[in-house]
Order: structure tokens, then sequence, then C-alpha cells
């Protein structure tokens, strides 16, 4: 972990004694100015927070512990999450991530503006978190933008829109995105596209024969009232997903068999990953996209079944809507054109974003010419929501010692700041150094 001298922990001691009375003016609405509130238990004593609502409606966190290093994170959520926001949700992820608030880096996260999908939206709300954080407590030495899941998406396309600021200086100093989904939306949800249409085939009952018929790729009727729960019924009810394995028939083995090895998908994630094709994709769709089709299968030849030829020959097919699927790409595709170091760390079995992901944006920011501002590592873990605590311990460590040295770090070098790191936190590091990743 890389300390401040004696200096800026003396600067930082005193905006502590007087940020909570005193605000420095600036962009931010003074609606905006961030009120004291009581730490989450998962932080350091004597560690201070602060909450708040931006002008966008976005409720947000800010944490600075005792000894801070001068360094703010700025944490974009995944999701999407289609509820309502509600002020106290930063609090999961900043408990999540309490590791940065640990080592001394100050963090900010908000909730966005609202439930439901829009990178560009949580993006510009991302951005204005950070621009409320400078205005109350002044420039930090270095700002990191951080993005986890498919705030990896968020992260990313905000340090491609906001990676200047009006003065033409960078904002963001470097770039952290842990277990990203980093492929944008183009490429990012077509398997569960793909799923939706398999799952049908074989179970026919999403939507059931009695029930009013729809696009898949719509997700749900607008005015349907089904729930996740209900939602499992139906998976349980074909292929037996719930139900100890000698409870199920062999026809609904043969079924689960059957859509898993086609879209390749691990039975213990069936049921997320066709909830997100269902609820994600209505509000995607529907009120993101007025209803225009952004996925194709017209092409796809699927291939894992045990009869494959009658497969192709019966899945419903669909053919993507030039404009929504343009529409999507602005929002959430990415372009590479990245400006600040940029580490990366993906769990190869991550069983939701799957490791893919990394090897797609490593093309695109090769193709972009800007290669050499990224740095990829990979763990050999089957978890997505948080890996190891000192993997990403290692993984800012790193990224802070690049944009104060110059020296851009390797995955090996990354490993051993880990292996540096652990005992403190009593995690194992798992890193795979040689592991590269491929896509499609």
């Amino acid at each position: 972990m890389i300390r401040l001298g004696s200096t800026t922990a003396i600067l930082g001691a005193a905006w502590l004694a007087f940020a909570p009375f005193h605000a420095v003016a600036g962009d931010a609405p003074e609606a905006c100015a961030p009120v004291p509130a009581a730490c989450p238990d998962s932080l350091p004593q004597r560690a201070r927070c602060w909450s708040g609502q931006a002008a966008s409606g976005a409720y947000y966190w800010l944490a600075v512990p005792e000894d801070w290093n001068g360094v703010l994170v700025v944490h974009a959520h995944g999701g999407p999450r289609t509820a309502t926001p509600k002020a106290e949700d930063p609090v999961e992820d900043l408990e999540r991530f309490s590791m940065t608030v640990r080592e001394g880096y100050a963090w900010a996260g908000s909730t966005y503006r609202r439930g439901g999908y829009g990178v560009r939206m949580a993006a510009e709300d991302t951005e204005q978190l950070r621009q409320i954080v400078w205005d109350f407590m002044g420039r930090p030495r270095r700002t990191l933008l951080h993005g986890q899941s498919w705030g990896g998406n968020v992260a990313a396309k905000a340090a491609e829109l906001y990676a200047r600021g009006a003065e033409g200086k960078v904002v963001w100093d470097g770039v952290a995105l842990t277990s990203g989904l980093l492929a944008g939306g183009t490429r990012g949800y077509t398997f569960r596209a793909d799923l939706r249409a398999v799952y049908q085939f074989y179970c026919n009952n999403h939507p059931k024969p009695d029930e009013a018929p729809y696009p898949l790729w719509s997700g749900l009727p607008a005015d349907s009232r089904l729930t996740r729960a209900q939602l499992a019924e139906r998976v349980q009810q074909c292929t037996g997903v719930g139900l100890p394995e000698a409870r199920r028939t062999a026809a609904q083995k043969a079924r689960l068999a059957d859509i898993l090895n086609v879209v390749g998908i691990g039975e213990d994630q069936l049921v997320s990953h066709l909830a997100w094709a269902t609820f994600l994709f209505r509000d995607l769709v529907q009120q993101r996209l007025d209803g225009l089709n952004p996925f194709d299968n017209s092409d796809t030849v699927y291939a894992g079944s045990h009869d494959d030829a009658a497969l192709n020959a019966g899945v419903q097919r669909f053919l993507a809507d030039p404009e929504g699927l343009a529409r999507l790409a602005y929002d959430a595709d990415l372009s590479g054109l990245i400006v600040a170091p940029t580490v990366t760390i993906h769990g190869i079995d991550d069983p939701t974003v799957f490791v893919s992901h990394s090897a797609a944006y490593r093309q695109t920011v090769e193709a972009a010419g800007r290669g050499d501002l990224l740095v990829q590592t990979f763990t050999r873990e089957s978890e997505h929501s948080r890996l190891s605590r000192p993997q990403y311990v290692a993984v800012f460590d790193a990224l802070l010692s690049w944009i104060d040295t110059g020296e851009r770090p390797t995955p090996v070098q990354i490993a051993a700041r880990c292996d540096a790191a652990a005992p403190a936190y009593g995690e194992p590091c798992l890193f795979d150094t040689d592991f590269q990743p491929r896509w499609p």
C-alpha cells in the first residue's frame, strides 16, 4: 500500500476537521452538499461518512478514513437494479469494497438517478458524483474510477465520455474495472436472448401456451405481474432445477441438459440469467428502446443438444431492428479510446459476466491504439460480486503506483502485491498470471 508523506497527511486531517461545516463552492447545486452520516461497522474506526442526493435524484455516500491517503475512488455499482433507488442503497457496495477505505482511500458511490437500464445515464451520474465530491473536498491528489459488473460497462463509458474536464485536463487519473461487463451492450446480452429462445423451445412455459404470446426479445409484457419466484417455479416444473436430483424426472433432466449445453451456463445460474432476460429485457427494450429489438438470432446455429437439427428448425427466430441495435450501441458499446491507466480483474469461472468480456475489451482497446494503457489480470475464482479482498487491494495499489511512477505493472507484479496484502485479510491470492481469455 502506498501512503503519502506528512504534508498530505496533515492536509487530509485538516480537511476532515472542517469538511462537515464548509463545502467548497463549485458546479454542484447547494442541495447536493453531503451531510454527515453514520458509517457502517465494516469501515475502520474513526472513518467519516456523508450522504446526500444529487440534483439528478441519485443518492450517494462518501466515506473517508482517518489516515486518508489523498486518493478518491469513485465507484460505479453493478446491476442494473430495476427497483426504485433508496438512500441507503450505496452502503451495500461501500461495505463490499470497504477494503479501499481500510487501505486509506476515500470512497464515493451513488445509486444512479433511477433503476433500470441506461449506461450513459449511469455514467453521467457517476461523473456528477465526482463533481459533487470535488466541490465538497477540493480536488484530491488522485481520483480513481472503479466499476464492478455492469458498473464496469458504466465506468468504462464514463472514462471515455468524461475523460477530461472543461479546461482539457484529465479527470480520472486511473480506472479499475472488476468483473466488468466490458463487451458492451450489443454483445454483452446476446447469450441471454439465445437463452430465452432455447428455453422456450424446450419448456414452452415462458410464456405458457394459455398466455398471450409476445416476442421473446421483449422480455415480458409491460402489464405482466410475473415475479421472479413464479419464474423460478416455471423453470423447476420444466427442468427440475431446485429439486433434489432423485426427484427429477428423466424428461426434466434431458431438457435441463440440452438448455445448459447449448447456452453454456451452469445449473445454478439458469434462473438468474433467465430473470435478466425477462425483467431487464422488458426495461431495456420497452422503456429505453421504445420497443425496438436489438437482438438477433436469425442466423445463429445452435449446437450441443441431443438433436441440434430439431432445435434449429423449431427455435423462435428474431431479427434485430437496425435502429434498436444502433441505439443500444450508442448507449452501451465502448470505443476503447481510453486516456488513463486501466487495470482489470476478472474471475476465470465467473458465472454471471463471463471472463471472455475481458478479451472483448482488450480487442476494443487495442483496435483504438490504446493497448499500452491496459493491464488485465485473472483469478481462479468462480465468483462474481466479490472476489478475494487482497486481490482488489493489489489492483488498486498497482494502479496507483503506475500513475505515480509511470511504470506499467505486469500481472506477476500485481500478484506479488496481493501476496503482500493477503496476511492482513486472511483470504487467498488466486491470480493466474498465464491465463488469456478469448472472445467469443
